[in-house]
């Protein structure tokens, strides 16, 4: 037996949890650095400004990296540098579009929110275009480059922060402003390590190609988030910016986490699309491996906040706010045990390319997200809206498991596995009985 593969899956996946470490450390430092030096009501203002950042970002992957990754992992070297081009084109759009539309909307806004919107609108591009970086080159195989590119990020940002405190610009403008100004400087890097230019003369082009993966996955991926930014902008209204800190901070708590989640689907999904294109009837088993080791690890980490948070961790991360963050601890770790569930199924959904099912299930998850977790805070407060989006994760799980039953039925390529449809299918059968 050749151990050779499994030295370089071994590889791949150890720069996937590496980079995104060091992006997930990033996003987590200022999180962590906001909550401590600003209190919760500009924390609060911080996470809106940084769920609606999310949404953009969904929005880019859905368009730009995500039919990358389906269509162009591990493609040869001239089709990937095509492909790239057109894809970090069409990030930096998105960027620029969503941009735009976030200063308009500080525009109308005021306060601490106002000037957090003003900072994220003006590094938006940025944001988006180093991101898809990241992503071109794990679909090359290039995940050391990737890990590079994040660390250029985190070397700028640091500096950046301790100058903005020693020169006592410590407000919510700055911090946002000095996060995306770094991811810039980052995005600037991409083109001399790939030997790619951004080409945004070809962003219609490549939408066109990829419209029925794009569009379909930009939908979907906008959905997840509007739902999250509807959760919070209900919270705050209903609540206050003070408890939108307050759940932010629970939900940073699982930072560490969640290098682990994503570092690792950087990597899985590359693979499931090839195991789709090569060994079809392998998915399923693959998506319920997944989904088991991510419930497992997220359980396992819940109980470490739970026991370490009393015993100093909280008070060391998040200073103040850690003693209302804490019971929100235990139902945040529920719901992502529940997104953990969940992630087997979408990525099974996305390496088959199931754009259709796929996005129905995020509509249908993010309707029931936003009903139980406003419903919840109405009637339990910040410990409520996390107790209403623990059960929002894990309906949603039985949806989106429902939906890759769907689509594997309808693609006929698992052979009927009895996984999915309860019985072996006519051919099976047959070979049942002569066996």
């Amino acid at each position: 037996m050749s151990w050779a593969p499994l030295r370089r899956a071994g590889r791949r996946l150890g720069w996937g949890v590496a980079d995104q470490g060091v992006s997930s450390l990033t996003n987590f430092a200022v999180n962590i650095y906001i909550a401590r030096e600003l209190g919760a009501a500009e924390y609060g203002a911080f996470s809106l400004a940084y769920v609606t950042y999310a949404f953009a970002l969904n929005a880019s992957r859905g368009l730009a990296t995500d039919p990358l990754l389906v269509r162009f992992s591990y493609t040869d070297l001239p089709t990937w540098r095509r492909a790239v081009a057109s894809c970090t084109g069409t990030a930096a759009v998105v960027g620029l579009a969503t941009g735009t539309c976030v200063l308009l909307a500080a525009l109308v806004l005021g306060g601490s929110t106002r000037l957090a919107f003003l900072a994220l609108g003006l590094t938006l591009p940025g944001l988006m275009l180093q991101d898809s970086w990241r992503f071109a080159f794990f679909a090359k195989g290039r995940g050391s480059h990737a890990f590079l590119n994040d660390v250029v990020w985190l070397v700028t940002l640091v500096p950046a922060l301790v100058l903005l405190k020693a020169t006592h610009h410590a407000s919510v403008f700055w911090f946002v402003l000095a996060w995306g100004a770094s991811a810039t400087v980052a995005a600037a890097v991409g083109p001399l390590q790939a030997h790619v230019m951004p080409r945004l003369p070809e962003v219609w082009e490549w939408l066109s190609r990829q419209r029925d993966l794009g569009f379909r996955y930009m939908v979907e991926g906008t959905t997840n988030s509007a739902a999250t930014q509807l959760r919070n902008y209900g919270i705050g209204l209903i609540l206050g910016l003070a408890a939108v800190g307050y759940v932010q901070a629970a939900s940073t708590l699982m930072g560490p986490f969640m290098v682990i989640i994503t570092g690792s689907g950087l990597i899985i999904l590359p693979e499931a699309a090839k195991m789709w294109r090569d060994s079809p009837s392998r998915l399923p088993k693959y998506c319920i491996i997944i989904s088991a080791v991510y419930t497992l690890l997220g359980l396992a980490w819940g109980a470490v906040l739970l026991l370490a948070l009393p015993r100093g961790l909280g008070s060391g991360l998040l200073g103040p706010i850690w003693r209302p963050s804490y019971p929100l601890v235990l139902p945040t770790t529920i719901s992502i045990m529940g997104l953990c569930v969940t992630s087997g199924a979408g990525t099974g959904l996305h390496a088959a390319g199931a754009a259709r099912q796929s996005l129905r299930a995020a509509i249908l998850t993010s309707a029931i997200y936003v009903a139980c977790s406003v419903a919840g805070a109405v009637e339990g407060g910040a410990v409520g809206a996390v107790e209403g989006t623990a059960v929002a994760t894990w309906l949603g799980a039985l949806v989106y498991w429902w939906q890759l039953s769907s689509a594997l039925r309808e693609s006929g390529r698992t052979g009927g596995h009895r996984l999915w449809t309860g019985r072996s299918s006519g051919k099976h059968r047959a070979a049942d009985r002569t066996a």
